[in-house]
């Protein structure tokens, strides 16, 4: 993503460069010149020259910006209120102030948590759900158990991994007698 943005930044401003410079060109032609270049830049001075050096460069840049900062932001929001709309009883939680607790109970737009050794219960707006300690327990879990089920493919591919030999079980003295 960066190698675009550094490519797209470098080709724009590559284009302001040059239409720059050819603006600043055209002041540094001879008076005898001057009937013609008039002529030229009278032509040159329609719609196409403002949208290529005014508006244009706007565009990219409103563009760049909804990639790089807006368009994050909303998935980060989307995700944040998919989490505080699926918390359920039991799941572990933090919340924007920095008090864990586990949710007792869940209600429309509010949800009771009990914190502490002393199970102090408090009601909370689900706004102020930060995180889910539970669900990223899950999560992990659900990404290692994939990559256990991929580690099992080498058997099909005929790779054995090699497994320490067990030692035989010693018997106690009570089960000889």
């Amino acid at each position: 993503m960066n190698k675009k943005l550094t490519g797209l930044l470098t080709a724009v401003s590559s284009l302001l460069y040059s239409s720059s410079a050819f603006a600043m060109t055209a002041f540094a032609v001879g008076e005898e010149d001057a009937a013609a270049t008039s002529a030229n830049t009278a032509a040159a001075a329609g719609t196409g020259s403002v949208f290529w050096t005014l508006i244009f460069p706007l565009i990219i840049m409103f563009v760049l910006l909804y990639f790089v900062a807006i368009r994050p932001q909303k998935k980060r929001e989307q995700e944040l209120k998919n989490m505080q709309e699926s918390l359920q009883v039991g799941d572990e939680i933090v919340t924007g102030g920095g008090i864990v607790g586990i949710v007792v109970a869940t209600g429309d737009d509010t949800v009771v948590i009990e914190t502490g050794g002393a199970r102090h219960k408090l009601r909370i707006k689900t706004w102020a759900i930060t995180e889910n300690v539970t669900a990223q327990e899950r999560v992990k879990a659900a990404k290692a158990a994939t990559s256990k089920k991929t580690d099992s493919g080498l058997a099909s591919a005929a790779v054995v991994e090699d497994e320490p030999e067990k030692k035989p079980k010693k018997k106690k003295k009570s089960d000889e007698e």
